[in-house]
């Protein structure tokens, strides 16, 4: 058989083999599998805040610096996009290393059951890409891994959901514990999960324009 034109390494001096394989994972996966960018989020630190100030007696609010308090909790929340209908799976835990992301890598085999290839898009984190991650797979051999470029973090769609998701689960809300970050990631992304749609890379081409009205002038 064949090797698919997007996993074939064997490519000509001086093309960004990282690059093609992501992209070409986004336009033209292989047949039969799950293409899904992977991050991770944080760490979202759990935070309260003072009572609010007083009014004074002719109406005025009486002004006050801002206090608040940190707690020594922190959660960081992983993250993967399926580029295919736009449905995400998420997990929180409370730090960013080998052991939990090979707990999310299972959590993505568990959410996407099937005998296809799941085609991890990720960047080269110490926790992606550690001894421990790479054996892991012998015993999941659906995990595969596509490493972005270093500083090429635009190429992992994730992170354009990420956008997404703090606006609904972290924007402007204060957070007593862990706990209560957990719960804000499970409903925000079950509410992005109900109205998800495909995720297409690239632009969308112009439209065409068309003159309203054509002069001509003679001389």
């Amino acid at each position: 058989m064949a090797p698919h034109p997007v996993l074939d390494h064997q490519q000509g001096p001086g093309l960004r083999r990282k690059r093609t394989q992501v992209v070409g994972l986004y336009t033209d996966p292989p047949d039969g599998a799950v293409v899904v960018c992977a991050d991770e989020l944080g760490p979202v630190t759990p935070r309260t805040f003072g009572p609010a100030p007083a009014w004074s007696a002719d109406g005025h609010r009486i002004k006050a610096p801002l206090e608040y308090f940190r707690g020594p909790d922190k959660t960081w929340v992983y993250g993967a996009l399926r580029v295919a209908d736009g449905a995400a799976v998420t997990m929180t835990a409370a730090s960013r290393n080998s052991d939990c992301y090979q707990r999310f890598l299972q959590r993505l085999e568990d959410a996407n059951p099937g005998h296809g290839d799941i085609w991890v898009i990720a960047d080269n984190l110490s926790g992606h890409n550690s001894l421990a991650t790479r054996t892991w797979p012998a015993d999941h051999p659906r995990i595969q891994h596509a490493f972005i470029p270093v500083g090429a973090c635009r190429l992992n769609l994730q992170e354009a959901w990420w956008r997404i998701f703090r606006h609904h689960a972290l924007a402007g809300v204060s957070f007593a514990d862990s706990k209560d970050i957990d719960h804000a990631t499970r409903i925000a992304t079950a509410q992005l999960n109900q109205r998800a749609k495909p995720w297409v890379w690239g632009r969308p081409p112009p439209a065409p324009r068309h003159l309203r009205r054509q002069f001509v002038y003679s001389l």
